[in-house]
């Protein structure tokens, strides 16, 4: 079966860095598009920074110049650099994988997520 399993986040100070990964396990054919996302309490989810199995990548302008997502969708897994953390970043964060498992069968997945808390 497919998983997604994210790693990293914990607490960190404001102005500091943290990295997190996300590695897709199980039997799939392809990988269309993979992401980050965050919900921080009593807001909806959010783009964070995503990046498609072409190569393009789009980042929330609340992260851009902070924040870079890297790795590649034909290795299975991602990271999300950040840099120059601030209060508002902090949130459970969420990897998301649109996944084709076979031909004509695409899926949604989400890891478990994990807690990014910056402190001032």
């Amino acid at each position: 079966q497919v998983h997604l399993v994210e790693s990293g986040g914990g607490l960190v100070q404001a102005g500091g860095s943290a990295e997190l990964s996300c590695t897709v396990s199980g039997t799939i054919f392809a990988i269309n598009a993979m992401g980050w996302y965050r919900q921080a309490p009593g807001k909806q989810r959010e783009l964070v920074a995503t990046v498609t199995s072409a190569g393009d990548r789009n980042y929330a302008s609340s992260v851009k110049g902070r924040f870079s997502l890297s790795g590649d969708t034909s290795k299975k897994t991602i990271y999300l650099q950040m840099t120059n953390l601030i209060p508002e970043d902090t949130a459970v964060y969420y990897c998301d994988a649109d996944i084709r498992i076979t031909w004509g069968k695409s899926s949604n997945y989400w890891g478990q997520g994990t807690q990014v808390t910056v402190s001032s």
